[in-house]
């Protein structure tokens, strides 16, 4: 039995098969056919809409209509983990400071609870790898978001745009690698900061492969 909830709507007129709606929605509930994309499951759809800005021939609109009630996928596991602020001094064992899940750029919701008021880290996925005290120095007390816009093949322009314009972000560090591909990430989180008309203090950090800070700039808020 469905309930009147808004859901998408996709044109198939307009649709140019683009496949861009497909892989942005991360309850897998639209796939491609016959070249154009398809709503396969009323039930995947949340209704958030993070399609949308992706769609480059505006197929893709609101409808409020009957549906079968929003079954949670992958939007189920999103989530706020409370964490202590400091470490015990006698902990043995580093604590994770990971405070939300999901936390991959794509997979994570335009719109969360754990986003407003808080302090925003952009991470490349290697820099945690490069940097042996990355949660102690980098995660504590931040939400974490992470990518690499090279093996993405994505500009999370749109998608982090969406994010800082919905919710009460204060600040936003990013952590990037000391390689050419990894500026894109930079890149991307500046572009989403001004597109967003919001004024937000942040800050890139370098890290070199070797796991040491070779650069911090710290960038305008206006």
């Amino acid at each position: 039995m469905g309930m009147i909830r808004k859901i998408i709507k996709i044109d198939e007129d307009k649709c140019d098969g683009c496949g861009l709606c497909a892989e942005t929605c991360h309850e897998s509930a639209i796939a491609m056919a016959d070249g154009k994309a398809h709503l396969i499951r009323d039930d995947y759809c949340d209704g958030l809409g993070n399609c949308l800005p992706v769609c480059p021939t505006g197929a893709i609109s609101f409808e409020e209509r009957a549906a079968a009630p929003y079954r949670h996928t992958a939007g189920a596991m999103s989530r706020e983990i409370p964490r202590a602020q400091a470490p015990s001094p006698t902990d043995k064992t580093p604590e994770s400071a990971l405070a939300q899940w999901p936390v991959q750029i794509k997979l994570v919701p335009v719109k969360a609870p754990y986003f407003d008021g808080a302090d925003l880290l952009i991470a490349a996925d290697c820099s945690a790898y490069a940097y042996g005290a990355f949660h102690r120095d980098f995660m504590r007390g931040r939400i974490t978001l992470i990518g690499c816009t090279k093996l993405d093949d994505a500009d999370y322009g749109e998608k982090l745009t969406e994010i800082i314009k919905r919710n009460d972000i204060k600040s936003v560090t990013v952590a990037r690698m000391e390689v050419p591909c990894c500026a894109g990430m930079e890149n991307a989180v500046g572009a989403a900061i001004e597109n967003s008309g919001k004024a937000i203090p942040w800050k890139a950090i370098v890290i070199s492969p070797d796991g040491h800070i070779a650069e911090e700039a710290l960038h305008s808020a206006a």
